[in-house]
């Protein structure tokens, strides 16, 4: 039963380097999505476990036991593995609430703030100009999605740029981009090897923007040189945007600038990366559900309920 509730705790600690091979290796959209979807379901699974744990440990004590209505002592590992097991659980799954809750309260002051803002300026269609020295753009999610600019960016583009910019933004917006930016950022605090997993699922948000304002302007060296100009101006200015804007000059701007540069080669080993992410999620998944499966029938038979 430890065993198998072990599997989902340690599983994640394989994605990063999975997430990294993943973006290499597919389409960027495509990467986006299986990335992130598998980080859900590990930082799922993560969490299961651990609350595995912590009813195991509880089950233990005396008072727990009698409002379970167990008649007999649950049946698990030496109370030397579980009890401390048990305690741990608790105490990560508190930090987790804890670093959650305060990003959560982060994430809605930044985003009041930039709707705020957004109002503030002048509007032509979903464009928000906002009279600002900091050059900033940004894609801004709610009804109605927006592309914030700053007047500062404006001044550092020329005409094109600004379109291919535009272009860039518009492609978050329509591919809901900042779902997957809000969902890697509640998975981080779900496990500390997702973190990393993270800054992976940002990199590949702006590289399906990319391609996608590449292919809807037709040139992708004036994207390349529109978002490194971008990040050129803001190098130096702090956005207050919220985590889940995706904005143009965003991540590493240097990878993103030479994927644009480069053709788009075939997926020499997509599917084996595939592959291996649908497996780390399945083993992942299945450990948790029949570990929590195996703690259910534990329970019943302490009930006597069911025959061991």
């Amino acid at each position: 039963m430890t065993g198998l509730l072990l599997l989902p705790l340690l599983l994640p600690f394989a994605l990063p380097a999975l997430a990294r091979r993943a973006l290499d290796r597919l389409a960027p959209v495509a990467a986006l999505w299986a990335v992130t979807g598998c980080a859900v379901v590990l930082a799922g699974c993560s969490l299961a476990a651990l609350g595995g744990f912590v009813l195991i440990g509880l089950l233990k004590m005396p008072l727990f036991a009698a409002l379970g209505r167990l008649v007999q002592p649950l049946h698990t590992a030496s109370d030397l593995v579980v009890l401390p097991a048990a305690a741990t659980s608790v105490g990560v799954l508190a930090v987790c609430g804890w670093t959650l809750v305060r990003s959560v309260l982060h994430q809605t002051r930044a985003f009041r703030a930039a709707r705020t803002q957004a109002g503030s300026g002048p509007a032509a269609g979903d464009l928000c100009v906002v009279d600002s020295p900091r050059p900033d753009a940004y894609a801004l999610p709610g009804r109605p999605h927006r592309i914030v600019v700053t007047t500062a960016m404006l001044r550092s583009l020329d005409g094109p740029e600004r379109e291919a910019l535009f272009a860039h933004e518009r492609a978050h917006n329509d591919g809901r981009h900042h779902y997957f930016l809000a969902a890697a950022e509640l998975t981080a605090h779900c496990h500390p090897a997702l973190r990393r997993v993270r800054e992976t699922i940002r990199l590949a948000v702006e590289r399906a923007a990319d391609e996608a304002a590449a292919a809807r302007v037709g040139d992708r060296r004036l994207i390349a040189r529109a978002i490194a100009r971008a990040a050129l101006a803001g190098q130096a200015t702090r956005s207050e945007r919220p985590d889940f804007a995706p904005a143009a000059n965003a991540g590493p701007v240097p990878l993103r600038v030479q994927a644009l540069l480069t053709a788009p080669r075939a997926a020499r080993t997509g599917r084996t990366i595939a592959a291996l992410l649908l497996a780390c999620t399945a083993v992942s998944g299945v450990a948790a559900v029949a570990g929590m499966a195996d703690v259910h029938h534990r329970v019943e038979v302490a009930q006597g309920e069911d025959r061991p």
